[in-house]
């Protein structure tokens, strides 16, 4: 009796602790600054069936997804294995006198059980296999959040209370010698290990090890909150708040930026509580690949620690600034080796937007004016003429002197494309050639489009994820008030990063513009007839997915449908359409000087995997930062004479003129 007695209060001081922990975590989330999120959608559900139950993200690393599905919905079968001998045994029987576990129920629940034991233990013995045998980078954790061998504690817990309940059931079955054992496998085959010992001692190893298991499971419970257990929580909220908005779509945020973790919204911070240390952001980081000091894990698990020591948030620190984050916890060198190309947020299977806790950080490096020489440069004339070349805003349109009729300006006529033509396709000499092989393309078509000239400004998209927002807000009205001395049906853009924050971040009287990329275009022509394809290439090709038209936007398959219909072969990368890998230029990345590193850079390694596939002769692009970067990168690995880089537009002209 007293070992039941203790059960009860065990159970309950566990529980107790877990509440109390629980708060704690909520009351860290509630420091944070005010977010408004819509708590119930469908798609949240969706979501969470999909991600947190069925844990989706995982499917694509076999390893990972066979290793924690059978730990989860092991141990999900065991707690409610756990849930449903109670009620049968403290609730019907002592309140009702019935017990629903008999008969072909009770076989069936312990084979139930025995099978969700099975699968916890296979789980965690490749679990253990991964992370102490294999070693992969990603695992490695140099500083917990909470307590050293945090991973391993989770694992051995769960390990010692999985296999001391077969132990319990193997004696019990030994000592009973029930007609239905066999309906118990793994208990069964302990129970004939233990038969040879006396009925003493098969009592006394039952009750060590009942009172083992109990402990331990106990503990568990209690520890969820104060150890990497608790992502058990979180990262189900997490799934459950992630951000429904367009992922183009950086949510506003105060333009002083982020100096110290209670800055950041409630909900960023149980997106840091949610973090499941798995790596996989770490893992597909352009910036760290390049031997960069950024780990999107490292920072993410570093601001965590910060939350779980916060003081609170009316206190403030002796002296401010030099208590900031960015003097303690990241560099800035770090901060600013992000190209913001969002391959982390793509495979967190809890959703974390770690380019947007960057940015945040990056706001307050920006109005501290610690900013490389190079991105103020950029800055200053974007500020002053609307690009980032320092160039005069009328020679924006020079590059139409090329063609033998000039474009429509669309503040004087009405069209029904906008053509909103970005700064390296008008400025830059390597991309004003494509510039003016698309516009020859239009015209062939007889597309009705026109251009704003000098009116048009930078978009913004690099600008606001450097952390300038104010000066994105400058260009964005300029923008939107050039936008509106135009009539037109749709915008066309050749630049992903400008269709990005047109189709996301730009609105008029509350509604958003119809964006399309040129490659949607194109297609749309070549299917109609309206560019007939007259010398089918006959190209064995790759195609480059741009992150900000790509992860940013779901635009995979127009490009691809647009080259196989003038007859190329496309073969494709292994890191292809939401896996493409950066080629290093986004975020502001192109206005900074590369330092060396010792590992060559993002598009250096994009060039060695595209040249790496058989009888591959052509890299394709689809926007004119890739175009700059990938042609450089080419002279550097020396595969010049092996590959070229064309844009999308230069093989459509080939193919119909």
């Amino acid at each position: 009796k007293w070992a039941e007695y203790l059960q009860y209060v065990g159970g309950l001081v566990a529980c107790a602790v877990f509440a109390w922990g629980l708060w704690r975590h909520v009351q860290k989330w509630r420091q944070g600054r005010p977010e408004p999120v819509a708590l119930w959608a469908a798609e949240r559900f969706k979501a969470f069936v999909r991600y947190a139950l069925l844990q989706g993200r995982l499917s694509s690393d076999r390893f990972a997804s066979a290793t924690h599905l059978s730990i989860f919905w092991g141990m999900v079968g065991l707690a409610l294995g756990t849930v449903i001998a109670t009620i049968d045994w403290d609730v019907t029987l002592l309140i009702f006198n019935f017990q629903f576990l008999r008969g072909p129920a009770y076989l069936a629940f312990e084979l139930f059980l025995d099978l969700a034991g099975v699968a916890v233990i296979a789980g965690l013995a490749l679990a253990l296999y991964r992370r102490y045998r294999l070693r992969p980078e990603r695992l490695q954790t140099p500083q917990a959040p909470t307590f050293p061998l945090d991973s391993l504690y989770l694992l051995l817990i769960l390990l010692l209370i999985v296999v001391t309940g077969f132990l319990i059931e193997g004696l019990r079955l030994a000592a009973l010698k029930p007609p239905w054992a066999t309906w118990s496998p793994v208990g069964n085959g302990l129970a004939s290990l233990f038969s040879p010992l006396s009925v003493a001692t098969q009592e006394s190893l039952h009750l060590t090890f009942w009172v083992v298991h109990a402990i331990a499971t106990f503990v568990f419970i209690a520890s969820i909150p104060f150890s990497k257990a608790f992502h058990i929580v979180s990262s189900g909220l997490s799934i459950w708040l992630r951000n429904l908005a367009p992922a183009g779509a950086l949510p506003a945020a105060e333009p002083a930026g982020v100096s110290r973790v209670n800055q950041f919204t409630w909900r960023q911070l149980l997106q840091l509580d949610a973090c499941t240390w798995c790596g996989r952001c770490q893992e597909v980081c352009p910036a760290h690949a390049s031997g960069a000091t950024l780990s999107p894990k490292n920072l993410v698990l570093g601001l965590a620690a910060q939350l779980l020591q916060s003081a609170p948030a009316n206190d403030q620190p002796a002296n401010p600034q030099a208590a900031t984050l960015q003097n303690t916890l990241v560099s800035p060198a770090a901060l600013w080796a992000c190209a913001t190309c969002r391959a982390c947020e793509e495979v967190c299977p809890v959703f974390i937007e770690q380019p947007r806790l960057i940015v945040d950080l990056r706001r307050h490096l920006v109005n501290h004016g610690r900013v490389d020489r190079t991105v103020q440069d950029a800055l200053a004339y974007l500020g002053r003429y609307g690009n980032s070349f320092g160039k005069s805003e009328r020679l924006r349109a020079k590059w139409t002197q090329g063609l033998a009729t000039k474009p429509k300006d669309a503040r004087k006529e009405p069209v029904e494309y906008l053509w909103f033509v970005g700064d390296y396709a008008s400025y830059d000499p390597r991309a004003q050639e494509i510039t003016i092989a698309t516009a020859r393309l239009f015209q062939a078509a007889a597309l009705d489009f026109g251009i704003l000239y000098e009116s048009e400004r930078n978009a913004g998209n690099d600008v606001r994820r450097v952390g300038e927002e104010g000066l994105f807000e400058l260009l964005r009205d300029k923008n939107l008030a050039a936008l509106g001395q135009a009539s037109f049906r749709a915008i066309v853009t050749t630049d992903p990063h400008t269709y990005n924050t047109l189709k996301g971040e730009y609105a008029t009287n509350g509604s958003r513009f119809k964006v399309l990329h040129y490659t949607e275009v194109l297609e749309q022509l070549v299917r109609q007839g309206k560019l007939p394809v007259k010398r089918p290439l006959s190209l064995r090709l790759t195609y480059h997915d741009p992150c900000y038209l790509g992860r940013y936007n779901g635009v995979y398959e127009p490009p691809r449908q647009l080259l196989r219909a003038l007859g190329a072969q496309l073969v494709e990368m292994p890191r292809n359409r939401n896996q493409s890998f950066c080629c290093g230029a986004g975020g502001g990345r192109i206005w900074m000087e590369d330092k060396p590193s010792g590992k060559e850079r993002p598009a250096e390694n994009r060039v060695r995997e595209a040249a790496g596939l058989r009888e591959v002769t052509t890299l394709v692009v689809a926007c004119p930062k890739d175009l700059a970067m990938f042609r450089d990168a080419l002279k550097t690995t020396g595969h010049e004479n092996k590959l070229a880089v064309k844009d999308v537009a230069e093989l459509v002209r080939e193919a119909t003129e």
